[in-house]
């Protein structure tokens, strides 16, 4: 879970906790302002310490998407001590709709385990019963205190169905951004195998057709078997040639169009992507070279960072290009360590005299390239 995610739970978790925090400390205050006498006292303390127990439960339960079955007994006893305790309090003198909050607080958790057509049903079935109880206790309970309460009670119910509804449709987000990622990656593979099957498919195939042929021609024909096999041998070597280009990015196409394709590729993901400088500056025979580059700087900003906003940075100066990436998400891991992919770019630049450089910085992780333009 990304950074983001952990402190909108925490937010989330902290948000729905307070509305049950501040009513469970004000009800400890009421107990003390009410002439109860001792024994009810201790049993609506009791009530609130049970009630609101099981309320913190069934919420943390519901932050991290477990639904228990089979709690209904539970549930109902829970809802039977909470309804005693509103009618305990309305049938009183010091009527108090503060407690109609603890059977709306399991109203409220109850609700939030059920699936979406049964939620409401809870809903309705419960506030009904927390007026009927209210009604029936005989107190001092007029038209305006029922508004009252049931104002308070449905923003407490509601309060807490939309957070979590909230939460929920941030994850689905954030695994849909993570499956996005996913498949910019598998397109990246997919459009390497292409390549790769283009070049050894054909070859492969004259190969093997040249092969079958010089095989018949030995003992008949030697010089004709003898220069297929020389073409043999020269087909090999292209293909063998031309893997590597596809594996070193030389077969690849210009530094502008790995710039355009990774644009496409991390808007795809939600990261937004700009370009400074102009690609066209960079010459010819470096193109291929920057152009892996970009490729594996895209590659690397999807598997290991949660960027937002990623920069390509193209500059010339003093006879040497300067390529830059960066992003403001870092690396999951040290992008040193990646893979093969930098420790192959190392190679390909240090063979024209150039260098590779990858690193946190204080804004998220760069990738930077350098090479001189007279190689």
């Amino acid at each position: 879970m990304s950074n983001p995610m952990r402190r909108l739970r925490q937010y989330t978790w902290s948000s729905l906790g307070m509305g049950p925090v501040m009513v469970l400390a004000a009800g400890v205050a009421d107990l003390g302002a009410m002439s109860h006498g001792l024994p009810t006292t201790i049993a609506l303390a009791l009530a609130l310490v049970v009630v609101f127990g099981q309320h913190a439960r069934y919420l943390r339960l519901a932050v991290v998407g477990t639904r228990p079955s089979g709690r209904w007994p539970e549930h109902l006893a829970t809802f039977a001590v909470a309804l005693a305790s509103w009618g305990v309090v309305t049938a009183s003198a010091s009527n108090s709709g503060l407690w109609c909050m603890l059977p709306a607080a399991v109203i409220g958790h109850v609700a939030l385990l059920q699936r979406p057509r049964a939620r409401w049903f809870v809903v309705a079935a419960g506030i009904t019963a927390t007026i009927l109880v209210a009604v029936a206790s005989g107190g001092d309970y007029g038209v305006p205190d029922l508004v009252m309460n049931l104002v308070a009670m449905l923003t407490l119910v509601f309060t807490e169905v939309l957070s979590l509804w909230f939460w929920g449709l941030v994850q689905d987000l954030d695994r849909a951004h993570d499956t996005a990622k996913a498949l910019a990656v598998a397109e990246e593979r997919l459009r390497f195998a292409a390549d790769l099957h283009d070049i050894q498919g054909h070859h492969l195939q004259v190969i093997a057709l040249k092969g079958e042929l010089a095989e018949r021609l030995i003992g008949r024909d030697d010089d004709t078997a003898r220069k297929h096999a020389g073409e043999i041998a020269d087909l090999a070597r292209t293909a063998l040639a031309e893997t590597r280009g596809v594996v070193q990015g030389y077969r690849r196409a210009s530094l502008g169009t790995e710039i355009t394709n990774a644009v496409g590729i991390l808007a795809a993901v939600g990261i937004e992507t700009s370009v400074e400088g102009d690609a066209g500056d960079v010459p010819a025979p470096l193109q291929p070279l920057f152009g892996a580059l970009v490729r594996e700087g895209t590659t690397n900003v999807l598997r290991h960072s949660s960027a937002q906003r990623c920069t390509v940075a193209i500059s010339v100066r003093e006879r040497e290009v300067h390529v830059r990436l960066r992003n403001d998400g870092g690396a999951g891991r040290s992008a040193a360590e990646a893979g093969s992919g930098l420790a192959g770019l190392r190679e390909r630049f240090a063979a024209v005299g150039g260098r590779i450089d990858a690193g946190t910085t204080p804004d998220g992780f760069e990738l930077a390239g350098r090479a001189g333009v007279d190689r």
